[in-house]
């Protein structure tokens, strides 16, 4: 039923439809879903969803901005008087709390990524921020002593960003997955890096040699 969002503020309105392309994202994929199929889901008519977004990119383009602006949050309310409490929450909200939709939808995107550059910079651009965010906090954790001095914030960060990344893939495509289990894993290894124990160097150093 295509409903009246005349009296919708603007970014409700976007929201809604991107609520809405989510939601056929993940029960359609990327590719099966139209943008007739987002302007029912959002119960509007194709034409009024094209006066928002002209195209699936400029969805994904919405989504990814929407999620750069969680990142901020995200990170200022990091608290840095205690990074593993602060990590440990933020694993509890993305891998247990939110549900587990979010997860098949990143795989969704990044999927798309590997075939559309255009999804793919957005994808990029979005980790790359994340990255940043995450030395950011790295490099003050180091400042006041609480992350021993070896730790390289750069590398360490691209780490975790990489432990989150399979974290999502196993949230969206195993059956057997244990949020409470395995982000306690993931947390307990952020721990051991971040107390120096995970040495970065050496193992590039033995990379090098075995090539």
């Amino acid at each position: 039923m295509l409903q009246d969002l005349r009296d919708t503020p603007l970014a409700d309105r976007r929201s809604r439809i991107l609520d809405a392309a989510e939601r056929c994202f993940v029960r359609s994929g990327f590719h099966r879903t139209t943008m007739q199929d987002v302007a029912a889901e959002a119960g509007m008519s194709p034409g009024n969803l094209y006066r928002y977004f002209p195209s699936k990119d400029a969805i994904v383009a919405g989504l990814t901005e929407r999620d750069r602006s969680q990142v901020a949050q995200d990170f200022d309310a990091f608290d840095t008087n205690d990074f593993m409490a602060s990590f440990a929450r933020l694993g509890r909200k993305h891998f247990q709390d939110e549900p587990r939709e979010k997860a098949v939808l990143c795989l969704e995107i990044w999927a798309e990524s590997a075939r559309n550059p255009a999804s793919a910079a957005m994808c990029a651009g979005l980790e790359q921020e994340v990255i940043r965010r995450l030395a950011e906090v790295l490099r003050e954790g180091q400042a006041r002593g609480d992350i021993a001095a070896t730790v390289d914030p750069q590398a360490t960060a691209v780490a975790i960003m990489t432990i989150g990344n399979g974290l999502f893939v196993r949230r969206a495509i195993a059956p057997d997955f244990d949020p409470g289990r395995e982000v306690d894993v993931a947390i307990a290894l952020i721990g051991a890096m971040l107390r120096g124990a995970v040495p970065f160097e050496r193992a590039a150093l033995a990379e090098e040699t075995a090539s």
